[in-house]
């Protein structure tokens, strides 16, 4: 199974802060933040080892970022902990990140976008 980022590349707040560790595990948490995953699917899917994101994930529950959500049969199911007002402020700003970016592509190409 591949990662996202090796399916559509990396995100343009990857690109812009780097596609570190922790970056790739918040970039993928953000993006698909409709649903819950077991530590192997935030592996695979953020593109960080399953050792390396046992240790990341310790850290990001202590600091209140990712809150365990549920079990599902053996498995632990995590997500971003959007009631933590970091979370929500980092959230805002991933996007904001995104919307500036894509809003400096469009002036540059001169395109119209229609709402």
């Amino acid at each position: 199974m591949k990662s996202v980022h090796e399916e559509l590349g990396n995100s343009i707040f990857l690109e812009i802060f780097g596609d570190s560790l922790i970056n790739q595990v918040l970039d993928f948490l953000v993006v698909f933040d409709r649903f819950d995953y077991t530590m192997a699917d935030i592996a695979v899917k953020s593109g960080v080892s399953y050792s390396t994101l046992k240790t990341l994930l310790k850290e990001l529950i202590a600091r209140g970022l990712i809150v365990q959500s549920r079990v599902s049969g053996k498995s632990k199911m995590y997500k971003l902990n959007k009631n933590n007002p970091l979370v929500q402020k980092f959230v805002k700003f991933y996007w904001q990140v995104t919307d500036a970016s894509v809003e400096k592509d469009v002036k540059k190409k001169k395109l119209v976008v229609v709402h």
